[in-house]
């Protein structure tokens, strides 16, 4: 999942998590990190790219595939969700 800092100022991105919203779970949590206005980063289901923000759920298994469509929701450091996005795209 690719995450873009659409704003014009920096967002620190400490406690803001990335969740699969029909089940609640798994759930990932920034750790405090940076993402400048424009910056991109992504978090991956179970590799570490450093190159992308080093983000990882540490999952052995899918996590956008128990749904048609499945939903991803990224909330901010006070659980307020920011934006959410369908699974596979267009649906």
């Amino acid at each position: 999942m690719e995450i873009v800092n659409l704003g014009t100022a920096p967002q620190d991105l400490d406690g803001w998590a990335l969740e699969d919203i029909a089940d609640g779970r798994p759930r990932f949590v920034f750790p405090s990190r940076v993402l400048e206005p424009g910056a991109a980063g992504r978090v991956y289901t179970d590799q570490v790219l450093s190159e992308w923000g080093g983000f990882s759920f540490g999952s052995g298994s899918a996590i956008w595939n128990n749904g048609d469509p499945d939903e991803a929701g990224l909330f901010d450091s006070a659980g307020g969700l920011v934006s959410r996005k369908s699974y596979p795209p267009g649906c």
